[in-house]
C-alpha cells in the first residue's frame, strides 16, 4: 500500500510492463510504504541511515534475494544501467517528461544520475520518478563542490539575477590549501544533508586523483593535492563526512586520472607511469579510502600500460577493475563507470561494445550510456555470447538492491519538499563555505608587498575581470566586496573568448590606478583541450605591466596560471569563481581576514609544494 498525503492508503500502482512487478509488490507490501511530505526534520537532524557502509543485515539480504529471484533477466540488467537526466522543470504532459517516464516504466532502470537544476525542481522531479517506479531508484550526482555544484538556480537573463540554490563550496584544492581534515569532514556532512533532502543518495566524489601533472586539462583543482598522503587524509575525512550522514561516497577516478595531458571526455587518456610509481602515488588515496570503507569507486577512462598492456582503458579492463581493485585492494563496494558516452571509451569500441566490456570488467553501474534501451539489450546479449555469466549480473543487481534497502528507501523513498528550504542553502552551510574559502586562500608571492591594499579614499584600484561571457557571476561579488570596504574602484570586464582589441584603453586605465587587480576566472574544464589560459591573457597582462608593476593577479580557476605570468609581482589563488571564493579573495586582499593557506601543488619551475606567504588581518574596513 502507499500512503496518501491525507493519511489514507491506496494500492500501489503496478506498472503495465512486467508481471513480476505485481508479484513483488504483493510479496513485500508491508515494507512498501513511502512517505508523503511530512513535517521537516528537526534542525541539525541527520537524514538517512547512519552509517551507510555497515555489513548487509540478514533482512536486507533476504529482501534483495527475494526480489532478485522474481525479476526477469532484462530487468536485472536494467538495475545496472543509469541514464543522465537534467534537474530542470518539465511539465507532466511534455514530451521530455514522457521520455523520462518510459525509462522507469518500460526500461525499469535501477537509478539515475541527475544534473543541473534548482533544488525544488530536482526534489519534485525525483519524487515523481520514485512514485512511478516499482522499485526504489538510486540517484547519484556530481557534487564535487557541494550540492550547489548541480543544484543552483542559475541566472535569469537578461538581468543576470542570481536565482540562488544549494550551498556551493570552493574547488577541492581549497581544502588541500587549508590542510584541515575537520573542514573536509564538515563540507561532506553539509553535502550529505543537502543532497539527501533533495532525494540524491550517492555523491560522485570526492576526487581522489593526485594531480601531479600541471598540464592536466580535466582534473586540476578538482583534486586535493599533488601529495598522495595529503590527498588520502583529506579524502578519508570527506568519505567519513558523507557516509556518517546517510550518503554514499564515491572515490574517483580509479586508478588515477592526475598524471595525464589528455581530456578523457575528448579522447583516450594515457598514464605512462610505472607500476611502482602508481603503487606509491596514484593508488595511495584509493587504498586509504577502501580502508575507510568508501561505498563506491568510479572508474577512469584512461589507458595505463603498466597495469594492462592490452590498450583498453581502465574502465574496460578486468585486470584493473577485478584483479587489482576487487582482489588485490579488497574493494567490495559499488563499482561505477565514468560516463559511458565519453570518447575515452566509445571512440574505439562504440557505445554498445563498451558497455559489454565494462560489464565484463566488473562494473556494477553503467553510467550514462547514450542509448539506454540498446545498452540493456547489449548487456543481455553479452551473456549469450559467453562474455560473462548470468551470476555476474546477479551479483551487481543484488549489491544495488541491498544498497537501496540500507539507504532506507523501502521505508521512505520520497523527500519532504516543504522541508527543502529549511535545509538546502542554510545560513550555517554558507558560513562554512565562506570559512573554507578563507582558510584555503593562498598568497603565492607578493614581491612588492601590495597585500593588504592601502585603505584610503585616494588609493585608486582598477579591477579587471577576465572571464568568459557565459560566466555571469564572474567578478560580481569580488568587486562588490571591494566597494563595500570603501575602495576607490574602477572595474573593467575583458571577454576571454574575444580578440583583445582595446589594449591601449586597458593600458590607459592602468595608468590612472595605484594598483591593478586582475581576476582570472578561466578555469581548467572538460571543454578545454589544455590547461593553458586563452592566448589573449598574456597580451592583456603585458599591456598592463607595460604601464605599472603594481599588479595583483588573482586566479579563480587553475593554480598553474602563474606559468602564464611568471613576472607578476603578486599572485593569489582563490580556488574557484563561486561566491565564497570571490568574497574570501576580496577580504584577503584588503586585509579583513588573515591569509595563511599553503600551495597543495607545485607550480614548476616557479614555486614548490607548500609555498605561500602569510598575512595577518588588519581589521575590518571602516564601513563595516
Amino acid at each position: 500500500m502507499m500512503r496518501m498525503p491525507n493519511g489514507t492508503r491506496r494500492p500501489a500502482r503496478v506498472p503495465a510492463a512486467g508481471r513480476w512487478h505485481g508479484a513483488w509488490l504483493m510479496a513485500v507490501a508491508g515494507s512498501m510504504v513511502v512517505a508523503s511530505c511530512g513535517p521537516p526534520p528537526a534542525r541539525g537532524a541527520r537524514t538517512g541511515p547512519q552509517p551507510t557502509t555497515s555489513a548487509a543485515a540478514p533482512s536486507e539480504e533476504r529482501w534483495a534475494d527475494s526480489v532478485l529471484a522474481s525479476m526477469p533477466l532484462r530487468d536485472r540488467v536494467a538495475q545496472l544501467v543509469w541514464p543522465w537526466i537534467l534537474g530542470d522543470y518539465v511539465a507532466e504532459g511534455s514530451e521530455e517528461w514522457q521520455r523520462i517516464l518510459r525509462l522507469v516504466r518500460d526500461e525499469h532502470v535501477g537509478g539515475f544520475i541527475i544534473s543541473v537544476g534548482s533544488p525544488l525542481d530536482i526534489a519534485v522531479k525525483l519524487n515523481a520518478l520514485q512514485r512511478a517506479s516499482a522499485l526504489p531508484l538510486l540517484v547519484g550526482a556530481d557534487l564535487e563542490t557541494g550540492v550547489g555544484f548541480r543544484a543552483r538556480g542559475g541566472f535569469f537573463l537578461p538581468n543576470a539575477i542570481d536565482l540562488g540554490g544549494a550551498t556551493t563550496f570552493p574547488l577541492q584544492m581549497a581544502l588541500g590549501a587549508s590542510g584541515d581534515t575537520a573542514l573536509a569532514y564538515e563540507e561532506a556532512r553539509v553535502t550529505a544533508r543537502e543532497a539527501r533532502a533533495l532525494g540524491i543518495h550517492i555523491a560522485f566524489g570526492p576526487d581522489l586523483d593526485v594531480n601531479n601533472n600541471p598540464a592536466n586539462p580535466v582534473i586540476g583543482a578538482r583534486s586535493f593535492s599533488e601529495d598522495p598522503a595529503m590527498t588520502a587524509r583529506l579524502g578519508v575525512a570527506y568519505v567519513h563526512g558523507l557516509q556518517e550522514h546517510g550518503m554514499i561516497a564515491t572515490g574517483k577516478h580509479f586508478p588515477g586520472h592526475g598524471d595525464t595531458e589528455t581530456n578523457s571526455h575528448l579522447a583516450l587518456a594515457v598514464v605512462t607511469a610505472s607500476k611502482a610509481r602508481l603503487d606509491s602515488v596514484e593508488l595511495v588515496p584509493f587504498r586509504a579510502a577502501i580502508r575507510a570503507h568508501v561505498g563506491a569507486i568510479m572508474t577512469f577512462h584512461g589507458f595505463l600500460p603498466a597495469l594492462d598492456s592490452s590498450g583498453v582503458p581502465a574502465t574496460l579492463s578486468p585486470r584493473v577493475m577485478t584483479e587489482l581493485l576487487r582482489r588485490e585492494l579488497g574493494f567490495d563496494g559499488l563499482l561505477v563507470t565514468d560516463a559511458m558516452d565519453m570518447a575515452g571509451v566509445v571512440s574505439e569500441f562504440g557505445a554498445l561494445e563498451a558497455v559489454k566490456r565494462a560489464t565484463a570488467a566488473g562494473a556494477d553501474v553503467l553510467l550514462m550510456p547514450p542509448d539506454i534501451h540498446g545498452a540493456i539489450d547489449a548487456v543481455v546479449a553479452g551473456i549469450g555470447e559467453g562474455r560473462y555469466s548470468e551470476e555476474r549480473i546477479n551479483g551487481s543487481a543484488r549489491r544495488l538492491l541491498i544498497l537501496k534497502s540500507r539507504l532506507g528507501l523501502l521505508r521512505q523513498r520520497l523527500v519532504a519538499v516543504d522541508s527543502v528550504r529549511a535545509i538546502v542553502g542554510d545560513s550555517s552551510h554558507v558560513a562554512l563555505a565562506n570559512r573554507i574559502a578563507e582558510r584555503g586562500l593562498v598568497l603565492v608571492k607578493d614581491s612588492l608587498r601590495l597585500v593588504p591594499l592601502e585603505r584610503t579614499a585616494s588609493h585608486r584600484i582598477l579591477s579587471v575581470t577576465y572571464a568568459r561571457r557565459s560566466d555571469l557571476g564572474a567578478g560580481t561579488t569580488f568587486n562588490a566586496e571591494l566597494r563595500r570596504a570603501g575602495m576607490a574602484l574602477k572595474s573593467v570586464y575583458v571577454d576571454a573568448d574575444a580578440a583583445l582589441s582595446d589594449v591601449g584603453g586597458l593600458a590607459s586605465a592602468a595608468d590612472s590606478a595605484d594598483v591593478v587587480i586582475v581576476g582570472s576566472y578561466v578555469n581548467v574544464s572538460s571543454a578545454s583541450a589544455t590547461a593553458d589560459a586563452p592566448s589573449g591573457f598574456s597580451a592583456m597582462l603585458d599591456a598592463i605591466q607595460g604601464r605599472t608593476r603594481r599588479v595583483i593577479l588573482v586566479s579563480f580557476g587553475t593554480p598553474y596560471l602563474l606559468q602564464q605570468a611568471p613576472g607578476i609581482s603578486s599572485y593569489v589563488i582563490a580556488w574557484g569563481g563561486m561566491t565564497a571564493s570571490q568574497r574570501a579573495a576580496a577580504r584577503g586582499v584588503i586585509g579583513e581576514i588573515p591569509i595563511d593557506g599553503r600551495l597543495p601543488v607545485s607550480i614548476p619551475p616557479l614555486v614548490r609544494l607548500g609555498a605561500g606567504e602569510s598575512r595577518a588581518a588588519v581589521g575590518p574596513s571602516r564601513r563595516d
